[in-house]
This record gives structure tokens, C-alpha cells and sequence, in this order.
């Protein structure tokens, strides 16, 4: 098995994707899978993922489901997901909603008031720690939670959130992805309109999604992973909260990452393993080895720093080919970012 993910801390810095003899389900107990962009978009599942997560299922390997939209509840996402061909229960779907509703319980009294600006999610996963949900900055709120509430959530939800934090009522967020993936393209997720609320007050909210620890906690203590693997499709959230949970991550590029992002992505951005899709679960990783001359190999590529870019040589999988310039490039790039331009080569790979 590969070292954690966790490397990246202490300025040692990842420098190019693990390799791993053994498939990635049976080398983890849990799989910690992010649902948008990776296992669905919309309301349709992405292209292999149905197939891949019951093969893992069957082999033993226990999938939990983490994602940190707060709109829906467990029981809905689960009925998503079974309909989708993925048995689910309840108990394996764990939300940033649930996550936010205990870091306010743990500063609020059982029974308190909170504000509402967001969906059922937020409500149900409140209620379950005791606290009373409201609507209004009227209703003499304790504490504001904010959390995605679909494209129908109404401009007057941001003004009561707005009214209560400025007589200094404590701001929560469960998280502040400023986009979300949808069928039809890249939406405005609940960062978006946190920011709003950020506007209009100047405040800041205690934050509880991914990628910062209250999520991370959450999800150990629901599902028990002593060996889990991270798989996502965000730089920012999934792979950095594995990062700062120091854990393995799978990045899959069916969401909001593309090949240039992963090629300049910073310390804390760069996963473990990187594959197209679900089925990178279901197999071992290739190894990424320094060639002479300072290059990297993978498959049938070499990729290197050449005359001030990253060029790219040989043919083979896709994949492989992003596996070797992502090591050429996060070596070039050591604690810092990569500024070189792959346009060449990632159009080579088509990523």
C-alpha cells in the first residue's frame, strides 16, 4: 500500500501519484465516496459507477457515501442511490448537514433555536441533536446554519441569515463549495451563497464540510474506517480533506477537475492515486518511476520539464501519460505550484 496522503504535511511534499500492487478495494476496508461528480451527476449516475461500486461491494469492501451537499437527507440519498442500481442504506450516507448540526450542538443547548437557510437535510439532521429549526431572525434564533438549498431557495432566505448574524447571532455553514455539479454543467454551490451573506454583514461562519476536520470526524465516527480511501472529484474539498485527515485519496476525473488543475495542483491537492473513473477502485495503480535525465515513465509515457514547458513523449492509456506529467510537474513544483504550461501535452491525452 502506498504512504497516506498525509505526507504532505511538514513541507514534504507529495511529488507524483502512488503505485499499488493490489486493487484499491481490496487494498482499504472503506471506501469514503463523494457523490456529486463522482458516483452521480444530476439525477443520473455516472458512466461505470453502478458496475464498479457493486464489484467493490461484493469483494468486501464497505462504501460509504460523503458528500457535502446538505440539501437532502440520508434516507433520500440512499432511495437515490438504490434506485440508481447502488444498494444503500441510511446509516452509509453521511452529510455535511449531519456534520454541522453536532459542531452547533456542541456550543448550543439541547433545545435551542436555530435558523434554517437551506433544505430538509439541514432540518432533519438538526432535529436528530435535539435543536428546534426555525425560519425567521424573528423567532429569536440561537445560532444561524446555512446550507445548500437547491436553485429554487428563495433571495429572502439570505436576508433573514443576514438579520440575525448582524445582532451577532453565531454563523454556521455545513461548507463553502462555491460551485456544484449538476446534469446540465457546473452550478453555483452554497459557497456562493455564503459569500452573500458574507456581504452583507462582514462576519465569518464556523465552517463544518469538507475539507475541514468536523467533516472528517464525522465521517470516522459514523462509519469506523480504519483504513479508508478518500475518492473524489474536487482538488479543494475531497482530496485536501484527505490530505488534512491523513488518509489516501482516489481522484477521478468524472466531476469538476480537469487535467490542467490536477497538473498545477498545490501540496494539499494532490491525491494518492488518479484514475479516469470508479473502475481505478476495482484495479492496482501503475507505478510512476524517475527515468535518467530527470524525466518520469508510466505505461508507454515519459513526461519532463523541456525548453521552459512540460513535454510529454511516447503513447499508451491517457491516463498513464497524466500520471507521469502529474510527477514531472509536482517535482518541478516541490512545496509550491507548477507554472509551467502542459497545454501540449494534456491535449496529446485529451484530459
Amino acid at each position: 500500500m502506498s504512504q497516506t496522503a498525509g505526507q504532505g504535511g511538514g513541507g514534504n511534499a507529495r511529488t507524483r501519484p502512488e503505485g499499488s500492487s493490489r486493487a484499491l478495494s481490496e487494498a482499504y476496508d472503506t471506501a469514503l465516496l463523494d457523490l456529486d461528480g463522482v458516483v452521480y451527476a444530476g439525477g443520473h449516475a455516472i458512466a461505470y459507477a453502478v458496475e464498479s461500486l457493486g464489484t467493490a461491494r461484493e469483494g468486501g469492501m464497505h462504501l460509504a457515501y460523503v458528500t457535502n451537499n446538505a440539501l437532502r437527507t440520508p434516507d433520500a440519498v440512499a432511495e437515490h442511490l438504490s434506485e440508481l442500481g447502488i444498494a444503500t442504506d441510511a446509516s452509509d450516507v453521511i452529510t455535511s448537514a449531519q456534520a454541522v448540526a453536532r459542531l452547533v450542538s456542541e456550543q448550543v443547548p439541547e433545545g435551542a433555536r436555530v435558523l434554517v437557510i437551506g433544505g430538509e437535510g439541514l432540518r432533519v439532521a438538526l432535529r436528530e441533536r435535539g435543536l428546534v429549526p426555525v425560519e425567521s431572525a424573528d423567532d429569536d434564533p440561537v445560532a444561524v446554519v446555512q446550507g445548500y438549498g437547491g436553485p429554487d431557495l428563495a433571495w429572502g432566505r439570505f436576508a433573514e441569515a443576514s438579520y440575525a448574524v448582524a445582532r451577532g447571532v453565531p454563523w454556521f455553514a455545513s461548507n463553502t463549495d462555491l460551485t456544484i455539479p449538476s446534469a446540465r454543467g457546473i452550478a453555483p454551490g452554497n459557497g456562493a451563497a455564503v459569500q452573500v451573506v458574507r456581504i452583507a454583514t462582514g462576519a465569518e461562519p464556523q465552517v463544518a464540510g469538507k475539507p475541514l476536520p468536523p467533516m472528517h470526524r464525522e465521517t470516522i465516527l459514523r462509519t469506523g474506517a480504519e483504513r479508508p480511501l478518500v475518492v473524489g472529484d474536487r482538488l479543494d474539498t475531497d482530496i485536501e480533506g484527505a490530505f488534512r485527515g491523513e488518509v489516501d485519496s482516489l481522484l477521478v476525473l468524472t466531476g469538476v477537475t480537469d487535467g490542467a488543475q490536477l497538473v498545477a495542483a498545490r501540496p494539499e491537492h494532490r491525491p494518492t492515486y488518479v484514475d479516469a473513473d470508479l473502475r481505478g477502485m476495482l484495479t492496482g495503480q501503475p507505478e510512476v518511476a524517475q527515468v535518467d535525465g530527470g524525466g518520469f515513465a508510466c505505461g508507454g509515457w515519459t513526461a519532463a520539464v523541456r525548453g521552459g514547458e512540460l513535454a510529454l513523449d511516447g503513447e499508451g492509456e491517457a491516463m498513464d501519460g497524466l500520471r507521469a506529467l502529474c510527477a514531472a510537474a509536482w517535482t518541478e513544483a516541490g512545496d509550491g505550484v507548477c507554472e509551467l504550461d502542459a497545454s501540449k501535452a494534456l491535449a496529446r491525452l485529451g484530459v
